[in-house]
């Protein structure tokens, strides 16, 4: 027996937290009867699960693919104003997702896979994996708005985690900041809650994985040390979780 949410997960659907959404807004049928409920388990090798009322199997080779967006390409897989997206240009046969976004405006390293569990824990606030982000402001970055930007900040909706940040060339316009945070455009509401605008935006690394010899549009497989990298970082934040 398997909960919904972890077998559409396991089938390529989505992160965790997507395939809760799909399941939320009663797009999922077991055995034809409509499931709203996440906690619904299921037995994986008779029931039958339709999303869309399409049928939907476990995956049976997972994929993990790096990507360095260009701007204005949308994150998500389907894109109700028919936008480009990234798998207008990541094109495999398994059906893949990318793990986060980025938005339509900002470029840089992005990850895609049908591994559900992982892209769930990576994610999760626990592991603190720390993304790398370039910035490049409207106007130079004070001194005390860059330490304001590494003890936290108040924003909307809470105050943001302790980060790294440093001005990485002689120009103070041009910021590199590390976070291990997901809310949505963190960066850009950052910088604007202190008065900048920002004008370009990339992210260069995500954990241990970086767009080093990859060229802005172009993808490749994830090699066995980088996977191997990637779960063990989720393997610690469980074991440190466990301590707690």
């Amino acid at each position: 027996m398997m909960r919904i949410n972890r077998y559409l997960a396991s089938c390529g659907l989505a992160s965790r937290r997507g395939v809760e959404e799909i399941i939320t807004a009663g797009r999922v049928t077991v055995n034809g009867k409509r499931i709203t409920r996440l906690g619904v388990s299921i037995n994986e090798s008779k029931d039958i699960v339709r999303v869309d009322g399409r049928h939907v199997h476990l995956q049976e080779k997972q994929i993990y693919i790096l990507f360095n967006k260009p701007k204005g390409v949308v994150t998500t897989a389907r894109d109700e104003l028919g936008r480009k997206n990234v798998l207008d240009i990541v094109k495999v046969k398994e059906r893949i997702f990318p793990v986060g976004r980025l938005d339509r405006n900002s470029e840089g390293l992005l990850l895609l896979t049908n591994d559900g569990e992982l892209a769930n824990r990576l994610l999760h606030p626990s592991s603190k994996v720390y993304k790398t982000y370039r910035v490049r402001l409207d106007h130079p970055l004070r001194e005390k708005d860059m330490d304001q930007l590494v003890s936290g900040m108040n924003l909307d909706d809470g105050v943001t985690a302790r980060c790294r940040a440093r001005f990485y060339t002689d120009d103070p316009q041009k910021i590199e900041l590390q976070i291990h945070e997901g809310r949505n455009h963190i960066v850009r509401r950052m910088f604007a809650a202190l008065g900048y605008n920002v004008k370009a935006l990339k992210r260069t690394q995500f954990g241990p994985l970086s767009l080093k010899n990859l060229g802005r549009g172009q993808w490749r497989w994830l090699t066995p040390p980088e996977i191997f990298q990637l779960r063990q970082i989720v393997s610690r934040s469980r074991v440190n979780a466990g301590k707690k």
